[in-house]
C-alpha cells in the first residue's frame, strides 16, 4: 500500500522532469550555437584594419584644450 502514489504526485514528477529536460536542452542548444559562432569566426578571413599595431597604441591624441595645457606644463 505504501508503493501507491497519488495521480497528483505522478503529474508533479512528470512536470518536474519535463521542465528539467527542456532547460537542459536549451542550455545545450545555446552552447552549441556559441561554439559554432566561435568556429565560424576562426575560419573567416580577418578583416583589414581590424588589428591595431603596438606603435599606434602608444600615441595619445589630445583635444585642443588639453594640448594647450600640455604645452604649458612642458
Amino acid at each position: 500500500m505504501g508503493r501507491e502514489k497519488s495521480p497528483g504526485l505522478k503529474i508533479l514528477w512528470v512536470w518536474t522532469l519535463g521542465t528539467a529536460a527542456i532547460l537542459v536542452a536549451s542550455v545545450v542548444r545555446t552552447r552549441m550555437h556559441d561554439m559554432e559562432s566561435m568556429m565560424n569566426q576562426e575560419q573567416a578571413p580577418p578583416k583589414p584594419n581590424q588589428h591595431i599595431n603596438a606603435a599606434d597604441s602608444d600615441v595619445t591624441v589630445l583635444p585642443e584644450s588639453d594640448r594647450e595645457i600640455a604645452r604649458e606644463l612642458k
